[in-house]
């Protein structure tokens, strides 16, 4: 089963790639224009009502991992890895699982986090 389409947000060294669902835009536009404010307001009230849905959960640790919240994001791509795997569309031409993309989010984190030490 598909569920959403997953969205590069900008270049290949962002924290996580911002996910858009089918029937909403899950605050994929507010994440890549940066107003990472309002995208974390939409991506909370939609988590009230589809609480666990993988493209809400991803989107939501991108904008924690891009505001220095590490250890919140790092706990959303955990829970993602805990559900079941759900292809994502990452282009017209493209898919990847949700665990894949959470685990390229925890690497990234590792990585930002490892460079700052």
């Amino acid at each position: 089963m598909r569920f959403g389409l997953v969205i590069l947000a900008a270049a290949p060294l962002v924290a996580a790639f911002p996910a858009q669902a089918q029937d909403s835009a899950v605050a994929s536009t507010q994440i890549v224009q940066g107003d990472y404010a309002a995208a974390e307001s939409k991506l909370l009230a939609e988590l009230r009502i589809y609480p666990g849905r993988p493209e809400l959960l991803l989107n939501l640790a991108a904008v924690y991992a891009k505001t220095g919240r590490a250890s919140e994001a790092r706990a959303l791509y955990t829970k993602v890895l805990s559900k079941d795997d759900v292809l994502m569309d990452i282009s017209a031409e493209q898919t990847a699982g949700s665990h894949m993309i959470a685990q390229r989010g925890l690497r990234r984190l590792d990585t930002v986090q490892f460079s700052a030490r």
